[in-house]
């Protein structure tokens, strides 16, 4: 990877209009969007009632409505899981799924572009790095451009690295957003939303059971694969793989161990940079 350098990855973009819009998405995702002020850039989970996972989207207010940036997840689930819940007296009008880009880089660079977003999350270029939006009709700003751009590979080798959940692996119905240390994604004190209720539980009674956790081997492990810790006792599951590297959750019991067994494979295994540890005691708020 070169030390200055940008990478894109493909998004679902949903424009939302109308005076009901920061309501309503407070209501169905896990932020605090509702008092959000024009130009903010909030990070959230989109979650079933039970709390398990269907998206990680950002939400770019603006004067008129907002931008529902859906960056991991099925779109057009999403979208529709939406409507199914608009009802008519919400003064909120949504627009059809459109495809974008979403860039970020590295290094040392003079970002001279407007409305960039500043999410407050890690993303893959550090906890507090902007993000450029490129929508499909649009190019990118001759300063982005200049720079040299990453390989597929090298994309996935750094959402690897930080411990960016991604479907089907980590989004799925067995996951929530603090087993996939998605802490500073989630409000715990905003009031009802969809998921509210299971997370305060998790939070209040420190009842995660699993975490998303980097590993390393010298031989390819397939995901998929289980996981025994060194007494032979199940330890958690293989969710991504890039060759001899990727992403497993982890069971509680053996979220202090720092080596585990796929079979007769030894993995090394540690918190991925992003990785934020799961709030205890803190549900009961608001």
């Amino acid at each position: 990877m070169s030390a200055t350098s940008r990478w894109g990855t493909p998004v679902s973009l949903i424009r939302l209009e109308g005076g009901d819009t920061r309501r309503f998405l407070h209501g169905q995702s896990s932020q605090a969007i509702e008092l959000a002020q024009p130009g903010a850039c909030l990070a959230t989970c989109l979650i079933s009632p039970t709390a398990r996972m269907r998206g990680l989207a950002l939400v770019a207010v603006d004067d008129a409505g907002a931008d529902l940036i859906v960056i991991a997840g099925d779109g057009e689930a999403i979208r529709s899981g939406l409507d199914r819940v608009l009802f008519p007296a919400d003064n909120v009008r949504m627009g059809a799924l459109e495809q974008a880009t979403l860039w970020q880089w590295q290094g040392d660079v003079e970002a001279e572009a407007k409305d960039l977003l500043r999410p407050g999350v890690d993303l893959g270029s550090g906890p507090s790095a902007p993000a450029l939006l490129q929508r499909s009709e649009s190019g990118l700003p001759p300063w982005l451009e200049a720079l040299p751009q990453w390989s597929t590979e090298e994309v996935e080798s750094n959402r690897l690295r930080h411990g960016l959940p991604a479907a089907p692996g980590e989004l799925n119905d067995d996951t929530n957003p603090f087993e996939l240390g998605l802490a500073d994604w989630v409000s715990l004190n905003k009031g009802c939303y969809v998921g509210q209720e299971t997370l305060a539980k998790l939070a209040t009674y420190d009842g995660v059971k699993q975490q998303l956790r980097s590993w390393q081997s010298s031989e390819a492990v397939e995901p998929g694969t289980s996981l025994s810790n060194a007494a032979g006792e199940r330890a958690g599951v293989v969710t991504s793989a890039q060759g001899n590297r990727g992403l497993a959750l982890i069971r509680r019991s053996c979220l202090d161990a720092t080596s585990l067994q796929a079979g007769t494979v030894s993995l090394s295994v540690s918190k991925p940079l992003g990785f934020i540890d799961p709030p205890v005691g803190a549900g009961g708020q608001g």
